[in-house]
């Protein structure tokens, strides 16, 4: 039987960050498509919490998987101190088996010492040698030099046998204090030169994680629920994000260096004159974290009524007791565990150090042999490098919008594409100064006004066969996604991106008139790339087309076929139908029958059949009993829908029911990359969908 490969993650000291490890060391192979489970033996409480041990919660959140609960530290104390070593022993490869599955690598997090448990280390050296597994050791470089750091590895590693490969393999180093900003490679570098323990010989060094203080930033509701504090206006509380905590008790021209992003603001109830300033800010679009009273004097309701357009921005304000002294020195206490239920900040963690994880190494050391599986998490992390490889201008006409400006920034910091913001430069700077953006040298900014008229003539040309007049011209070019199609259709740009403001029909419908479709091509068409727990699917067409005809119909078949295999998935194509095989009849089901046709004759090489029940063409079991011989039935990963009532209802019927992330719609079938955003886009899909459109120019 194999056995899964297993990374045992031992803490050097407390503070190193152990959980935030622990889920980015299994985040970063996730990534790399790694089939890994994750483990966490015994249970662990901290600070007095008493809510889910955190890492199994976050990795139940976060990921399909659901690991084995924890043994409590308790029970794992009494049962060691009444001599039953043995029986927690048995337990915990029971349920390391449980957790594991069919996974390849295993991440086995191990316990934090601490001064109230003696128990600790040994338990961590019974867990690892009962697994047989691979040590890593985690540590902390917050307040110790690169000699201190390397002499408590050392220590630390005696306990597993060594620094070698039969004992401990490597070590990850975190909070690394940092100057400058640098590459995870040149931060690995900077502490492997001079070292003579970190050595790919001795004690490699997997991960050198810097510094982020904006891992630690917790929300304003966070601070509401650990000061148990009066809600007086909830605003955004949920998501937005103390960076700062300020005590005022000067006047207020004094005081408005403090209204900034992020900011808690701390003053006495009867300070009306500051709580007015702060109510002042906020109209001025300063997103702080929030306004926080204390005392017991009740703020005059004409006072409150005069702050209510403030507080409808969205500023959370709330009110405790006590004095401001008091609260202040109270917060100065608050753990900076996430809290359960704040997945975002969780996520942002365990990509920044996945990010800093020496993955490529980690994963030829771990998996022998391994099978690579297209997890989601696994098919954006291929987007992103494919996207890197292409080195593509994207324009975005909504330039002026939060979203897609931050997309636009982290496009350029991730390399996924050089991207244009099309909208007035000072706009786009206030927008990207309140929304604490930096907005890198590797986004373009371009005003329209500016450009506008060198794109007259050639849109002229382009509809000169419809009878465009110059006024029209004009007209039309006021729109930015206009504006940027030309720019397209002159090759000035390689893709455009748009939606996060307009509809469908406004991002198309200038595609369509001057950027046309590919030669052959019969019908531009949309797929969804559906990120399953254990695989990513393509579902299409669910955005574009009503009610395509057979010949239609074979043409988006073959397009989204194209479209997998251009994205690293094996294209097994199910046309789906309310009917398998010859089993039904009716109008409906022989289109897809004749579309099923004329898509294999057009394309022997691809593996299509229809029509197929979803059943049928989804499950194993059924697929047996329905389409026997059947080399699609039970196994496909293109799913064509019939017509945009089925394919589009089936698409959001499995992403609300399932909580399954899509990507898309991405359109197919002209002869530049045009894609449109859902409006209720998040900066991850804008960023997604460029790096799409990235892709797509690059294999155009």
């Amino acid at each position: 039987m194999n056995m899964a490969h297993t990374l045992f993650l031992a803490p050097v000291g407390s503070g190193c960050g152990l959980t935030s490890i622990s889920l980015g060391l299994f985040r970063a192979l996730d990534n790399h498509g790694i089939r890994v489970a994750f483990y966490k033996p015994i249970g662990q409480p901290t600070g007095g919490d008493d809510g889910p041990e955190r890492s199994t919660h976050f990795i139940r959140a976060t990921t399909s998987l659901h690991p084995s609960a924890p043994i409590p530290l308790e029970v794992a104390e009494r049962l060691i101190g009444t001599g039953h070593l043995d029986e927690l022993l048995e337990r915990v490869v029971r349920a390391f088996h449980e957790s594991a599955g069919n996974a390849d690598v295993v991440v086995v997090e191990g316990l934090i010492p601490h001064a109230n448990s003696s128990y600790t280390s040994e338990l961590n050296l019974h867990v690892a040698r009962t697994l047989s597994a691979e040590v890593i050791l985690a540590c902390s470089a917050a307040e110790d030099t690169m000699v201190e750091v390397e002499e408590r590895i050392e220590i630390a590693a005696q306990q597993f046998g060594g620094v070698s490969r039969k004992g401990v393999i490597g070590c990850i180093i975190n909070r690394i204090p940092v100057l400058f900003r640098r590459s995870p490679a040149e931060i690995r570098e900077e502490w492997t030169h001079n070292s003579h323990l970190l050595k790919p010989n001795r004690c490699r060094l997997i991960a050198a994680i810097p510094q982020n203080l904006e891992l630690t930033a917790c929300r304003t509701i966070d601070i509401c629920r650990y000061l148990d504090a009066e809600i007086i206006n909830e605003g955004e509380s949920l998501t937005r994000r103390v960076k700062k905590i300020s005590l005022l008790a000067r006047t207020v021209p004094n005081l408005t260096h403090t209204f900034t992003p992020g900011a808690i603001l701390i003053t006495p109830s009867d300070r009306i004159d500051v709580i007015l300033g702060i109510a002042m800010a906020s109209l001025n679009k300063i997103p702080m974290a929030g306004l926080l009273l204390t005392g017991d004097t009740s703020i005059e309701e004409k006072i409150m009524n005069l702050c209510q357009p403030a507080w409808q921005t969205g500023l959370p304000v709330f009110r405790v007791a006590s004095n401001s002294w008091e609260t202040a020195t109270h917060l100065s206490r608050m753990s900076n565990e996430v809290p359960a239920d704040d997945i975002e900040r969780a996520q942002l963690t365990m990509e920044f150090i996945a990010s800093h994880i020496d993955a490529d190494w980690i994963t030829s050391h771990s998996v022998a042999p391994v099978e690579v599986r297209m997890s989601p998490a696994a098919f954006c992390f291929r987007l992103a490098e494919m996207a890197r490889k292409t080195r593509r201008r994207i324009v975005l006409p909504e330039g002026e919008e939060p979203r897609t400006i931050r997309a636009a920034a982290l496009c350029a910091d991730r390399g996924i594409a050089h991207c244009i913001l099309l909208g007035k430069p000072e706009v786009i700077a206030q927008v990207a100064r309140n929304q604490e953006i930096d907005l890198p040298a590797g986004v373009e900014v371009i005003d329209p006004e500016g450009v506008r008229a060198h794109y007259v003539a050639p849109l002229l040309e382009m509809r000169k066969h419809k009878g465009l007049t110059l006024k029209d011209a004009e007209e039309m070019l006021e729109d930015t996604v206009w504006l940027g199609t030309v720019m397209l259709a002159l090759g000035e740009v390689d893709g455009l991106v748009s939606g996060a403001l307009h509809s469908s029909a406004n991002t198309i419908r200038p595609a369509l008139q001057i950027i046309k479709t590919h030669p052959g091509v019969k019908v531009v068409s949309s797929i969804f790339f559906m990120c399953m727990p254990e695989q990513v699917l393509i579902y299409g067409d669910c955005a574009v087309n009503p009610n395509p005809d057979a010949d239609q119909l074979a043409d988006i078949t073959i397009q989204s076929a194209e479209s997998a295999i251009r994205f690293g998935i094996p294209a097994r194509v199910a046309m789906i139908s309310y009917s398998t095989g010859e089993s039904g009849s009716g109008a409906d089901v022989e289109k897809v029958r004749e579309a099923t046709a004329l898509a294999k004759a057009k394309r022997p090489d691809l593996l299509i059949d229809g029509p197929l029940q979803y059943d049928a063409a989804a499950i194993p079991e059924v697929a047996a009993q329905k389409a026997p011989g059947s080399a699609v039935a039970g196994n496909a990963t293109v799913f064509i829908f019939p017509d945009l009532n089925t394919g589009n209802t089936t698409y959001k019927a499995v992403q609300r029911s399932a909580n399954v992330i899509s990507i898309g719609p991405m359109l197919q079938g002209l002869k530049r990359p045009v894609n449109d955003l859902s409006r209720g886009a998040l900066v991850e899909d804008i960023v997604y969908t460029i790096a799409l459109t990235a892709i797509q120019a690059g294999q155009a």
